[in-house]
C-alpha cells in the first residue's frame, strides 16, 4: 500500500455491492469494472466505507513498519495514546499499559488527553472574548476536512487551534525536545492524514488493532503484565481531557457546569447529522438566529471517538460512556484552566472544483439507462446515489458506471431474454409453481391455436395464463415441479401433433421451462430426416474407423510374426563369396 493511500480496496473481493457508495457522506468513491476504490482528493477519512464493507475489502494502511523504523532511528520515541484507550483496554491499568509499551521499545506513554486539555483552555479563553456569532470546534480532523473541502465558506468559523493530537505533539516536543519521535495510537483514520500532513509534529499514527497485534507478536498481554513500578503515563496523567472521546466531553472541559457564559454550546456527532447542520448554518448566519455566540462541538463518529472506525469493538456506547466518566478524574472546580502552550493553527479553505454539466449531458446519460422522462426516474438508491440525476452526474464525472443502475440492468437482461426466446424457432414456455405462464414465445402461442394467438395480441407472452388452457401438457410440468427431475428429449402427444420436448427446472419446485418442436410438421420432418441421416453417416464413419484400426493393428501384428519366422530360418553368419558371372549368385 502506498504511503499516500490511507484506505485501499482489495479489488478481487469488491464486486457489484455499492454499499460504500450508499453510505459515503461525500461520495468519494469511484467504480471501475464494478469494483469500488477511494478517491483520495475527495475523501474526508471518516472510515464509513471501512465499517460498512460487508466483505472487508476496504483496508486501512498499517504503519507498524514505519513505527519500528522510527524506534531504530530515534533515541527517544513516545507513544501518544488516544483517550478512548479506556474503552479499548478495559481492566488494564495505566502502569500495566505503560510497561507493555516500554517493552516494545518506547521511552514512555503519554495521554493525548493532555493536548485536549490545552485545547480546552485556549478555547475557554477565546470564548470569553468571543465576538463572532459562530465557532466550530477543530478537534475532529474529519470535520475540519469536510468543512475545508465541501463547505469552504464556513472555514473562517473553525476554532484557530490544533487538534488535541497535534497540540499534544507540540507539548511533548517542548517538554522532551524537538528531536523526539512521536507515534499516535487510536481509533481514527484521519489521524494518519494528520501524520502525513504534519510530519514535523507527528511521525506515525497507528490503529488500536495494530497495537494489539504488536503486543501479540512480542508475546506481551498488558492486562496480565506485572507492572515494574507504579509509573504510568508521562509527564503526568490527564484529567478532564479524558472525556474528549464522547460527544459533549469537549464542552465539559471548557465550561464549568452552571457557570454563566456569554456563549451557547451544542454538540452533534455522526456524519449524517453534521452534514445537515453544515447545510443549515449559512441560513442561520444570515438570519436573526445567532444573536448570542454559538459554539459547536462536532464529532464525525456517532457517540464520539469511543465509536471510531478503528476501535476493536464497535457499539456499546452507553457502557463505554459510563466507563469513561467513572475513570476520568474530572474536577469541576478546576474548569476552565488557563492556557499554558501555544497551540494556534490556521485553516485555509480548499474548495473542490465544481462539476458543471449541461442539462443535455445529464439527459443523455439518463437516456442511455432507459430514463427518458421524469416518471422513469425511480430514485431507488440502488446505485448508491440519492437520485437518478445525481447518478448521471457521477457517470459524467467518471465516478460511476451505467451498469450500476440495477433497474436498467434488470430491464436490459429481461429484454435480451425476451428477444432470444422470441427468435427461437422452437416453442418455449416458462411457468411458475401454480402452472401459470411467466413467459412464452410466438411459436408456443401457435401450439395453442387461434384463441391463444388472439389473447397473445392483448397480453404478449400470455403472462399469467393457465398452461392447461393453452396446451394440454401440464401433467408433465407438474411432474417436473414435484420431483425436481428434468424430462429431456421426450415425445409428447398434443392434439394431433407430436412434440419433441425437453422440460427442465429453472428454480427447482418453483419455476420450470419447456422447449418443444412439432415433429409432425413437414419442415420439421425434413430436418429430422436430415439429422438422422447425418447421425447414420457419423455412426458408419465411426464403425469404419474402428474397422480400419483393427485391420491396421492386425496387419502390424502379422508383419511382426512373419519377420520373426524369416529371421529364424536365416543363418546368423554366411561365408563370404567372390562375385561370379551372375553377380555373386553363382556357386550356390
Amino acid at each position: 500500500m502506498s504511503h499516500s493511500s490511507l484506505i485501499e480496496t482489495r479489488l478481487t473481493e469488491c464486486q457489484d455491492c455499492y454499499k460504500c457508495v450508499r453510505h459515503c457522506p461525500v461520495k468519494a468513491i469511484r467504480i471501475e469494472n464494478a469494483a469500488a476504490s477511494i478517491i483520495d482528493e475527495l475523501c474526508v477519512f471518516c472510515g464509513t466505507c471501512v465499517e460498512t464493507c460487508p466483505v472487508e475489502a476496504k483496508q486501512v494502511r498499517d504503519d507498524r513498519a514505519r513505527a519500528r523504523n522510527l524506534l531504530q532511528l530515534k533515541e527517544k520515541v513516545l507513544l501518544s495514546l488516544a483517550p478512548s484507550w479506556r474503552s479499548e483496554f478495559p481492566g488494564t491499568s495505566p502502569a500495566q499499559l505503560a510497561a507493555a509499551v516500554r517493552k516494545l521499545g518506547f521511552f514512555g506513554v503519554s495521554e493525548t488527553a493532555l493536548g485536549a486539555e490545552e485545547v480546552s483552555a485556549n478555547l475557554a479563553a477565546l470564548l470569553a472574548r468571543q465576538q463572532e456569532p459562530l465557532l466550530i470546534s477543530s478537534a475532529c480532523p474529519t470535520v475540519v476536512e469536510t468543512i475545508r473541502r465541501y463547505h469552504p465558506h464556513l472555514t473562517p468559523f473553525l476554532s484557530p487551534f490544533h487538534s488535541p493530537l497535534l497540540a499534544h505533539c507540540t507539548m511533548l516536543r517542548q517538554h522532551y525536545g524537538a528531536e523526539i519521535g512521536i507515534v499516535f495510537v487510536g481509533p481514527c483514520i484521519a489521524k494518519k492524514k494528520e501524520a502525513d500532513d504534519h510530519p514535523a509534529l507527528l511521525n506515525v499514527a497507528l490503529a488500536f488493532k495494530a497495537l494489539h497485534e504488536w503486543f501479540a507478536e512480542a508475546g506481551c498481554e498488558p492486562a496480565r503484565l506485572q507492572a515494574e513500578s507504579a509509573e504510568g503515563f508521562v509527564p503526568h496523567a490527564a484529567a478532564e481531557g479524558g472525556l474528549y472521546p464522547m460527544d459533549g466531553g469537549m464542552i465539559a472541559g471548557i465550561t464549568r457546569e452552571g457557570k454563566p457564559s456569554n456563549a451557547r454550546y451544542m454538540t452533534f456527532s455522526g456524519m449524517k447529522a453534521i452534514g445537515g447542520i453544515l447545510e443549515e448554518l449559512p441560513e442561520l448566519l444570515n438570519g436573526p438566529g445567532l444573536e448570542t455566540p454559538l459554539f459547536l462541538e462536532l464529532l464525525a463518529c456517532e457517540g464520539g471517538c469511543i465509536n471510531g472506525p478503528l476501535m476493536s469493538k464497535r457499539g456499546g456506547t452507553v457502557a463505554k460512556r459510563l466507563r469513561l466518566i467513572a475513570e476520568t478524574p474530572y474536577a469541576d472546580e478546576t474548569i476552565p484552566k488557563a492556557p499554558s502552550c501555544d497551540v494556534s493553527a490556521d485553516f485555509d479553505p480548499e474548495p473542490l472544483p465544481e462539476s458543471r454539466f449541461s442539462e443535455e449531458q445529464i439527459k443523455g446519460v439518463l437516456a442511455k439507462i432507459g430514463k427518458r422522462k421524469p416518471s422513469d426516474e425511480f430514485n431507488c438508491g440502488g446505485c448508491g446515489y440519492d437520485g437518478c440525476r445525481q447518478f448521471a452526474v457521477a457517470v459524467l464525472e467518471g465516478k460511476a458506471e451505467s451498469g450500476m443502475c440495477f433497474h436498467y440492468m434488470r430491464k436490459l437482461a429481461h429484454k435480451k431474454a425476451n428477444k432470444l426466446i422470441e427468435r427461437m424457432p422452437s416453442a418455449v414456455v416458462i411457468v411458475d409453481e401454480n402452472l401459470r405462464i411467466v413467459e412464452c414465445n410466438s411459436a408456443f402461442v401457435a401450439l395453442g391455436g387461434s384463441d391463444a394467438e388472439l389473447i397473445h395480441e392483448s397480453n404478449p407472452g400470455l403472462v399469467g395464463a393457465n398452461l392447461e388452457a393453452v396446451v394440454p401438457i401440464s401433467s408433465h410440468f407438474r411432474r417436473v415441479l414435484e420431483s425436481g427431475e428434468d424430462l429431456l428429449e421426450k415425445n409428447i402427444a398434443c392434439h394431433a401433433s407430436i412434440l419433441h420436448s425437453s422440460i427442465f427446472s429453472i428454480e427447482p419446485h418453483h419455476v420450470v421451462g419447456g422447449i418443444f418442436q412439432d415433429i409432425t410438421q413437414p419442415s420439421v420432418r425434413k430436418e429430422e430426416i436430415v439429422r438422422k441421416a447425418r447421425q447414420v453417416i457419423q455412426d458408419n464413419l465411426k464403425t469404419v474407423q474402428k474397422i480400419a484400426y483393427l485391420l491396421g493393428e492386425n496387419a502390424s501384428e502379422t508383419e511382426i510374426t512373419l519377420n520373426s519366422i524369416i529371421e529364424s530360418f536365416v543363418p546368423d553368419t554366411l561365408p563370404e563369396r567372390g562375385p561370379g558371372k551372375d553377380g555373386g549368385r553363382s556357386g550356390r
